[in-house]
């Protein structure tokens, strides 16, 4: 008799377990969440540094939405880093059309990886025009 309240009681407990799990879990982030996380801490704790754009393309991977992406240079104690920052969803803070080869600009970069750089986010703007 006691075997079998005990069952009950594991039983009940796993499936309490197991509902609150279920309730309480979070929903796995977009890229575009963490893209913005991303922007977000680097315009935190980044570090400021000179740069050129190259270019700005518009890359049609998904032909319903294609990605705009600004293509820029900079160097960091000596060593030269090529990099792109997708702007799709920041069009209105910049003028892709002013955005031309060799036009100067910030980079804000993360000192323990310098290859982690961005030219613009919601807060602020690299791009000198």
């Amino acid at each position: 008799m006691i075997s079998l309240r005990l069952y009950t009681l594991v039983l009940g407990a796993i499936g309490l377990a197991m509902a609150s799990y279920a309730l309480l879990r979070r929903k796995p982030k977009t890229a575009s969440e963490v893209e913005r996380e991303r922007r977000t801490w680097l315009n935190t704790i980044g570090r400021i540094t000179d740069g050129t754009v190259i270019d700005v393309q518009e890359i049609a991977a998904d032909p319903s939405h294609p990605a705009t992406m600004l293509i820029y240079q900079y160097d960091v104690a000596g060593v030269s880093y090529e990099a792109s920052q997708d702007v799709t969803y920041l069009r209105q803070w910049i003028n892709l059309h002013s955005c031309r080869l060799g036009l100067p600009t910030s980079v804000k970069y993360d000192a323990r990886n310098p290859g982690n750089s961005m030219v613009i986010a919601e807060g602020w703007m690299g791009l000198r025009q």
